[in-house]
């Protein structure tokens, strides 16, 4: 099979096409023809191998897993013998980054229980942007009891694949929704159903004045103090992603540092009950991904090159 290889830490032009064998799913595991999948900061960051603190869980010198790609839809090809939810001909999606990686190629193996049925109102390019930004926004909006009709929301870096979500699913619970990314972005933004938008390049929502019951952070990297600053007293400020630092800081200082507000980080977790909550508002017209631009597989850099811009709203798909 072809697949997007890669045997050192560099920018995207060390992806590579090339030709590898076609892997054989395990007892409880499921082979997947890949029609389509899509890209997320952990490929971002497992390509250029930075931070440099991720190397020691993938690889110190170069990469352990060669083939990235954590998102995908496709088709069942084949099962493992103690598999029983799912056949061969099932249309099904997922996120296989609690199993490895491996989704940027013509066929992956995955545990059946990180798949579920792929939503049959969407396209394979459509059902590939959504498991792991629809999963982490909807685990980040019902942390600590989650967010409420009528409270403030805030999502910071919000024109990425989990801040579109994340907008719409808390339109749902009829939240007032405060924005933050590009100013370029910020139009769309409001499109999907954001309340009010802040330019981060002119002005500083920390020091605002303005507090909220909850914020989620994509890109946490500024001091516990500034988003202490920014909650309400019992509000939640949940971290989707961000510095190593203030990982950190959010995981082993903020419980014990910080007591009258709650910060956790989240872990994601992906699982088949949440993609069958996101299907059904899919199914219903709740929900729509938000797809900026398709590659073919065979150009993977290319995509990858436009992602690491950082000018794209939602998600960066490859069809395979």
């Amino acid at each position: 099979m072809k697949a997007i290889i890669y045997h050192q830490y560099g920018t995207p032009d060390v992806l590579k096409l090339e030709e590898v064998k076609k892997p054989s799913p395990k007892d409880e595991e499921v082979l997947i023809k890949v029609k389509a999948t899509s890209i997320n900061s952990w490929d971002w960051d497992l390509v250029l191998g930075k931070p440099y603190a991720y190397r020691l869980l993938f690889g110190l010198f170069k990469p352990r897993y060669n083939i990235i790609g954590s998102d995908v839809a496709g088709i069942v090809e084949a099962v493992g013998k103690n598999v029983t939810y799912f056949k061969p001909g099932d249309k099904v999606f997922g996120d296989i980054s609690g199993t490895g990686f491996g989704a940027f190629a013509e066929y992956v193996c995955t545990h059946e229980s990180k798949l579920a049925f792929k939503p049959t109102a969407l396209s394979f390019e459509e059902a590939a942007a959504i498991p792991q930004a629809g999963v982490l926004a909807l685990q980040g909006l019902r942390s600590n009891g989650g967010i409420a009709a009528g409270q403030q929301l805030l999502i910071n870096g919000a024109g990425g694949g989990v801040g579109t979500f994340a907008i719409q699913l808390a339109k749902l619970k009829e939240a007032k929704i405060t924005v933050v990314d590009k100013g370029e972005k910020l139009d769309f933004l409001r499109s999907l159903g954001a309340d009010h938008v802040i330019d981060f390049l002119k002005e500083d929502y920390t020091k605002s004045g303005k507090q909220y019951d909850m914020v989620l952070d994509v890109i946490a990297k500024r001091s516990l103090a500034d988003y202490k600053r920014s909650l309400k007293r019992g509000g939640t400020f949940v971290v989707v992603g961000g510095s190593v630092s203030m990982l950190l800081k959010i995981g082993l200082i903020a419980p014990w540092a910080v007591k009258s507000r709650k910060m956790g980080l989240l872990m994601h977790t992906p699982n088949r009950a949440d993609l069958e909550i996101l299907t059904a508002m899919f199914e219903k017209g709740e929900l729509k991904p938000i797809i900026d631009k398709v590659y073919p597989l065979d150009e993977a850099s290319e995509g990858m090159k436009y992602f690491g811009e950082g000018r794209f709203i939602g998600k960066v798909v490859l069809t395979v």
